[in-house]
């Protein structure tokens, strides 16, 4: 039976867990390793860059694949749908859309998201409710030259977190985490205090290189953020 990536990837994890292959060994080559697990060199592959991406593993051209002297342990991150993530906490879910328009993408956007000169994005802002209560307020700007059908979508039923994440696929991403003050907007919609320090997402993700959208997030207070390493 030839063996999988999955466990290709176990056997590799037990053997540094047993100290066979220490921090800072080099692995067999994948041609080796292919023939010693009875699998194409490409199952290997997937392993191998798959423990890169763990932190587990560090690969370096002609010099080969060995184990990190110090293995970092990566946290994983899902974008959420937000409407999930309030019914999850057993309060009803309500959108609001504050704000929808078509415009020149402004240059500060250009410089962030490398979108080119004179590009039109569609700038839509949001409120997300558990109940009757603030959740989150959306800052969303999208590339209608990676997503045109946006431009023809109302919003008003649905948010542009949760139609994004349904309509188009994305292959890499960027998520900032920081506490912001909040505006006296934003604070209003929030019901809090202007100049309030807020818990505030940026997202950024990308479709093959081509910006899909670039988002602020701001919580009401006592939002809280958990995942696992």
């Amino acid at each position: 039976m030839r063996s999988s990536y999955r466990d290709i990837k176990a056997i590799v994890l037990t053997r540094i867990r047993a100290n066979i292959w220490p921090p800072g060994a080099n692995l067999p080559g994948e041609i080796e390793l292919a023939k010693e697990f009875g699998c194409a060199r490409a199952t290997v592959n997937r392993a191998m860059r798959e423990l890169v991406d763990d932190g587990i593993l560090e690969r370096k051209r002609k010099a080969g694949t060995k184990v990190k002297s110090s293995p970092t342990r990566r946290a994983q991150f899902s974008i959420p749908i937000i409407r999930e993530e309030i019914t999850n906490t057993g309060a009803d879910y309500r959108y609001v859309l504050l704000e929808r328009q078509t415009i020149t993408a402004p240059g500060w956007l250009r410089s962030r998201v490398e979108i080119p000169k004179g590009q039109k994005v569609l700038h839509l802002r949001c409120m997300h409710y558990a109940g009757r209560n603030p959740y989150q307020f959306e800052d969303r700007w999208i590339n209608l030259a990676a997503v045109p059908n946006a431009a023809e979508y109302d919003f008003e039923d649905i948010g542009p977190n949760e139609w994004l994440v349904r309509e188009v696929p994305f292959t890499d991403g960027e998520l900032v985490f920081s506490a912001t003050n909040a505006s006296s907007e934003i604070a209003n919609f929030l019901n809090t205090t202007d100049g309030t320090a807020i818990f505030t997402i940026e997202r950024t993700t990308w479709l093959d290189k081509v910006n899909v959208t670039y988002a602020r997030l701001y919580f009401s207070r006592d939002y809280k953020m958990t995942t696992r390493l």
